[in-house]
């Protein structure tokens, strides 16, 4: 008796969890648009980019990028020992 009781009210917070997060995360109360169908379209790929979102916590974690060797700009400020401004990306090389 108690454990069908948990397993339905697990199924029933898994249920209402989902509900939170469309509303408070992604906005569902309010609709964007007034005609039923486009608020249809409006739910269905907020419903995708949700599944996708969830998706994603089960993929395998992306390798890490290398770093890319500096442009000849960054080389050439780095020859003068000229500081880079802030906007320019900072590359460094890998030892060896």
């Amino acid at each position: 008796m108690k454990i069908e009781w948990l397993s339905r009210y697990s199924l029933q917070a898994a249920i209402e969890n989902t509900i939170s997060e469309f509303v408070n995360g992604h906005g569902m109360c309010q609709c964007r648009y007034r005609s039923e169908d486009k608020a249809h379209v409006q739910h269905v790929l907020t419903t995708i980019a949700v599944n996708l979102e969830h998706i994603s916590t089960y993929l395998p974690p992306s390798p890490e990028q290398q770093p890319r060797p500096p442009t000849a700009l960054q080389g050439f400020l780095n020859w003068q020992h000229i500081p880079r401004p802030r906007s320019l990306r900072v590359a460094t090389h890998p030892a060896g």
